[in-house]
């Protein structure tokens, strides 16, 4: 068929790319293994062109999206030779330093999609992995000096070719799991979504003419850095800078400078990598560039790779946000949050109608495992956690939501949880410790026991925002701490923003606790009738109802 340049076909070749990476969702879900993917969709998809520019993004969680056309364009520079990219090929990575971007729990793998003889475009996904080796159970341990405690590092490999698993390679990415099994199951449900959306852009090239299909995705490009500039020169412009203390006692520190034609973030003074995996890549903080960027520019449409090239990341080799190997990384994600959110937190008081005030902002990460005592099998649960969000001037913050990074993720049910994971869930509440209070109050944190089930199990987590809650804005009050407490059977409570390893004995109880979010404005200023419904609704008693709102019920 010949090349068309009609707007309308355009237009339907748009809306098929993003079906078919939501198809490609569909299929990843509907065939992992873990219930980290399958239930939580803690995984990503999207579409990128020959280049590797992402041109469709689909569901799934706004961070792991922007990592794909990254690790695409490694594998393009890393495979150049005539013969290295075949019809039929797979490619995998979870190395941050070599197109990974994240930690090597997640596996990036991707796709070549060919029509007329020619790369057209290239199909990917990302996913959490339950254990890829390493030091620790659930290959996470903030007790990790280099990366190569961290697990198997796949550097930009082939993983298929032509349409043939390279065998060597997928029995050393099992060996190295303690949960063999489920990880072969993953990375072949991972395969199998790449697969669906070679075969679905295949179909779309033969419909519509390759010339048509390669003229849609840059069309589409173009039209998303219009969108970008023309909301961008709406925007304050100027220099905006704030410094942060955080949980740990560092400063980390944010400079934006927004003009009609450039956002520019520079990140240059801020600490040198750590020693211990609270570190995370310069790709992944351009993920977090984009993420700010898309939400205050064009929040509503797909994005793709046109829409962020106005945004300029200025970075120091080195430094805790683009550290150098083998720096570990296996915490980056809280790391990144940070990042974000002084991002959002320098801009909020210079874009009110934009930003509300400071959510949570952790993932919670938790991590349980040990032996299951009915199956005798290796179990390891990953759980991110809902918490609170802030308030913003249209109105109160949500409570029990996942944080910024996580986008369309979903909890765990507890009855998945205690079917598969040797433990129970007792207990799935609110948060009812003050913080929060404002004009509009900050959503709630929750409150999340996990009793244990058998022996010699093991938790690690890590949780920012511990020491320092959310920040509050306009005389509003800051949210509330995030932690988790070990409750064990016998002995005393203690309590953690990080712990790795520790062991778990039976009937001992891991609690989650999450923070509120913050409020926006005088307390004093909130509506009586929203106090009285707060205090019937047991969001607030009485007496810290009469105390911090002077509404007496």
């Amino acid at each position: 068929m010949s090349s068309s340049n009609d707007p309308i076909t355009l237009e339907i070749i748009q809306n098929s790319l993003q079906a078919t990476a939501d198809e490609m969702f569909a299929a990843m879900r509907k065939t992992a293994m873990s219930s980290i993917i399958y239930e939580v969709l803690d995984m990503g998809t999207g579409i990128m062109d020959a280049k590797g520019m992402l041109a469709s993004s689909g569901a799934g969680i706004p961070a792991f999206i922007g990592v794909l056309d990254k690790a695409v364009r490694v594998f393009i520079d890393k495979f150049d030779q005539p013969g290295d990219i075949e019809p039929g090929d797979v490619f995998a990575t979870n190395d941050p330093y070599y197109g990974g971007v994240t930690h090597l729990n997640d596996i990036v793998v991707a796709m070549p999609v060919f029509a007329d003889g020619r790369i057209i475009a290239w199909t990917a996904n990302i996913a959490h992995n339950s254990d890829v080796g390493g030091m620790a159970p659930g290959s996470l341990s903030g007790e990790a000096t280099e990366i190569f405690q961290e697990g198997l590092r796949l550097p930009a490999i082939k993983i298929i070719s032509k349409g043939e698993p390279i065998q060597p390679v997928m029995e050393i990415i099992k060996t190295n799991s303690r949960m063999p099994d489920v990880l072969e199951g993953d990375v072949w449900a991972a395969i199998a979504s790449v697969r669906v959306g070679e075969k679905r852009l295949k179909e779309l090239a033969a419909k519509y003419g390759t010339e048509t299909f390669e003229r849609a995705m840059s069309s589409f490009m173009d039209f998303g850095e219009k969108v970008s500039l023309s909301a961008l020169a709406d925007l304050p412009q100027g220099t905006f800078e704030l410094s942060e203390e955080q949980d740990d006692g560092r400063i980390f520190n944010v400079k934006i400078t927004i003009g009609p034609e450039e956002f520019t973030v520079d990140l240059r003074d801020n600490p040198d990598q750590s020693d211990n995996p609270v570190n995370t890549s310069r790709d992944g903080v351009m993920v977090c560039a984009q993420m700010i960027f898309k939400s205050l520019t064009d929040p509503y449409s797909p994005a793709n790779g046109g829409s962020f090239r106005p945004i300029n990341l200025l970075t120091r080799e080195g430094s805790v946000f683009h550290a150098k190997e083998p720096a570990p990384i296996g915490f980056y994600y809280e790391i990144e949050l940070r990042v974000y959110d002084i991002m959002w937190r320098c801009l909020a008081p210079h874009m009110p109608e934009r930003l509300a005030a400071g959510h949570f902002a952790s993932v919670c990460g938790t991590f349980i495992g040990g032996i299951h005592p009915d199956t005798g099998r290796q179990y390891t649960i990953i759980e991110p956690q809902l918490g609170g969000w802030g308030a913003s001037r249209d109105g109160d913050g949500n409570s029990a939501v996942f944080c910024g990074f996580h986008g369309e993720t979903y909890n765990c049910p507890a009855e998945i949880n205690e079917a598969r994971n040797g433990l129970y869930v007792d207990c799935l509440k609110l948060n009812m410790e003050p913080g929060g209070e404002g004009k509009f109050t900050g959503g709630r944190g929750i409150v999340m026991d996990y009793r244990v089930r058998a022996d010699n199990g093991f938790l690690t987590a890590g949780y920012t925002r511990s020491r320092f809650p959310a920040w509050s804005l306009d005389g509003g009050n800051e949210g509330s701490s995030n932690y988790v407490e070990f409750r064990p059977k016998e002995g005393e409570t203690q309590r953690f923003a990080f712990v790795s390893g520790l062991t778990t004995q039976r009937d001992d109880v891991i609690r989650v606790v999450t923070g509120n979010g913050a409020g926006l404005g005088d307390p004093k200023e909130r509506d009586p009738d929203a106090v009285r419904r707060d205090v019937k609704n047991e969001l607030i008693t009485p007496e810290r109802a009469q105390e911090v709102y002077g509404v007496k019920i």
